[in-house]
């Protein structure tokens, strides 16, 4: 009986997902095309000083979550602290995330005032940075 009940569920589950969803061919191309669309994210990894304080590093923090605010080349960020119970850190304790459409939009931000001005606001905090760029597919 509760085999029968959890296959008619599924059934429900299965038919209300699909309604409503029919598209015509073209519409449907063009989710496919955009969902495949390649994007070019930069990754930064900071190793702050000792000498940093925590307000040095929530400044830094709110800072750099700013940027997509005033660079509009940036198509999504993202940021957190490390919490990987490995060990494999190398005392890296932030990650950001930074998403472009292309590497010319990168090319814009990197020269940027505002990137400019955040790279001289987080300089004397990093003891060491880490930065690499892919293609997500």
């Amino acid at each position: 009986m509760k085999q029968i009940i959890l296959f008619l569920l599924l059934m429900v589950t299965i038919i209300s997902c699909n309604s409503g969803t029919e598209t015509d061919d073209s519409s449907m191309n063009q989710n496919t095309e955009s969902e495949m669309a390649e994007q070019l994210r930069h990754i930064v990894l900071f190793k702050f000083t000792d000498s940093s304080t925590s307000e040095d590093i929530r400044q830094i923090e709110e800072a750099f979550a700013a940027l997509p605010s005033k660079i509009d080349v940036i198509k999504d960020f993202e940021w957190g602290t490390n919490n990987s119970p490995e060990g494999l850190d190398k005392g890296f304790t932030h990650s950001f995330l930074v998403t472009f459409d292309s590497e010319e939009d990168r090319d814009i931000y990197l020269p940027h005032p505002a990137h400019q001005e955040f790279v001289d606001l987080v300089g004397p905090h990093v003891n060491d940075v880490l930065v690499m760029d892919y293609w997500a597919r």
